[in-house]
């Protein structure tokens, strides 16, 4: 069953998670290749892109939301800083696989320092890791009853995350909700996708085909496509708070070695 992502974009200012946070993302989610549909998905994986192709897609995921209650989304919102994640949860067997899926991320993104934090108090990413059948009470555990049950209404989400960010667009902290009994593609493909969008890239698009960033589409892993998508946004030239018109400039230098790093982690031909 395809796995429901939708966002709820938030303005309140509110000092606790319980309530509503400046600048707060809300990315409701509906690694590897010994999971047959994990395997299937790779070896039929599309890998050379145009120009056209990944720009397109970046401005698309970079900019805006697919579901905001108030104020503007069109600016760059990213990390400006090192990402540290905290796995919060009993499942020993899933903290293991989430660290995996942070190193593989790290690995691909060459300008991200994302590692796993030992604590709690380390850490700006907060994954908390919930049974199903308690992820509706641990959302109002982090939102409230009644935001609860907007979300609840609005999205349906089977995994949740969400940012906050200061004036300077900049990501203060995140927090990713995962269900961790839906079995292991779920666990993956939300994992994934929760994690990459946390740091930024908040929009789902419906009209690229290649990027996990579709509702129409599930992966389970970091694919080459979403490699350029990131590499893009954490490139140091560009930078919080900027607008569709700063960055457009911009992008062939940057496009040109996000290739080089993407085809090199990635052994694609020249």
């Amino acid at each position: 069953m395809r796995t429901p992502r939708r966002f709820l974009y938030v303005r309140t200012l509110a000092a606790a998670l319980s309530a509503a946070a400046l600048g707060e993302t809300l990315v409701a989610c509906t690694a590897f290749a010994d999971i047959p549909a994990i395997a299937q998905r790779q070896r039929a994986e599309k890998k050379i892109f145009t120009d056209s192709e990944i720009v397109e897609g970046f401005l698309k995921i970079a900019f805006g939301a697919e579901y905001h209650l108030a104020g503007r989304v069109d600016r760059i919102r990213k990390y400006d800083g090192p990402v540290r994640v905290f796995a919060d949860g009993t499942r020993a067997d899933r903290k293991a696989q989430l660290a995996k899926i942070v190193a593989d991320i790290a690995a691909h993104v060459q300008h991200l320092d994302i590692a796993m934090a030992e604590t709690s108090e380390d850490a700006n990413v907060q994954v908390k890791l919930v049974r199903d059948r308690d992820l509706q009470r641990t959302i109002a555990t982090f939102y409230g009853s009644e935001r609860a049950r907007e979300i609840r209404s609005s999205l349906d989400p089977q995994c949740l995350s969400g940012f906050r960010k200061n004036e300077k667009f900049e990501i203060e902290h995140s927090d990713v909700i995962l269900t961790v009994d839906n079995g292991d593609f779920v666990f993956f493909d939300c994992a994934y996708e929760e994690l990459l969008q946390s740091l930024g890239p908040i929009n789902d698009t419906s009209t690229v085909p290649w990027t996990m960033f579709n509702d129409n589409v599930s992966m389970g892993y970091f694919d080459v496509y979403d490699q350029y998508l990131l590499n893009l946004l954490y490139d140091p030239r560009i930078k919080p708070g900027m607008t569709v018109q700063e960055v457009k400039p911009l992008l062939p230098d940057v496009l040109a070695d996000v290739r080089t790093w993407v085809r090199k982690v990635n052994n694609l031909p020249q």
